[in-house]
């Protein structure tokens, strides 16, 4: 069993069930509709919230336990949200095939971050977004969150760099705080990525 299908699997929401603070300004601002596909997805309190709004989500996960109570999280909601045990080392993203791919703290090692984010440049539709928001390197001293590893924390270049033929709609470094269940508490250091496929 792999280390966040035991976290997933406590009775409560370890990240809580209300939507990503910066997800949910930028739904506001965006009118985000459509087949919307959420990676690292967890305990789904993200793709709930994309659901009330009416859109059609797909949560990726590969914690069973996520999924499981990414279900039960929709079905209290009223909603509904399609979940696929999907290791991203092995995904398939297709091409042209969401009108947004998000990714709210998803946090893996180098090639899978590289191999993962041309994953999501190939896999958006024209005209559609990615919308990320991830702990940045300089997150290490901080105690609001994890991973305490470098190797799994990004670099303004990694967005930069990969979507530099997107339009990038917002782009931010720096301070924010988060309280996000029992995981995320507290002043942070984040990256914020908006692009929108050309």
């Amino acid at each position: 069993m792999n280390q966040w299908n035991n976290r997933f699997a406590a009775e409560h929401y370890v990240y809580g069930t209300e939507p990503n603070v910066f997800l949910n300004e930028m739904q506001k601002r965006l009118k985000l509709s459509g087949e919307v596909l959420t990676i690292a997805e967890g305990e789904g309190r993200n793709a709930v919230f994309l659901a009330e709004q009416g859109m059609n989500v797909t949560a990726w996960d590969y914690a069973e336990s996520g999924l499981t109570k990414i279900k039960k999280l929709a079905e209290e909601r009223g909603v509904t949200v399609q979940t696929e045990l999907v290791d991203l080392n092995e995904a398939e993203w297709g091409q042209n095939q969401w009108d947004e791919v998000v990714c709210i703290f998803g946090h893996f090692p180098a090639e899978l971050r590289k191999k993962t984010l041309q994953g999501v440049k190939g896999a958006v539709k024209p005209g559609g977004y990615f919308i990320t928001e991830v702990y940045s390197r300089y997150q290490l001293p901080y105690n609001s969150g994890r991973p305490k590893d470098l190797g799994f924390l990004y670099t303004p270049e990694e967005f930069l760099l990969t979507f530099n033929d997107w339009r990038i709609v917002h782009f931010f470094m720096g301070e924010v705080v988060r309280h996000e269940g029992e995981f995320h508490n507290g002043l942070s250091h984040v990256i914020q990525f908006v692009g929108q496929k050309l």
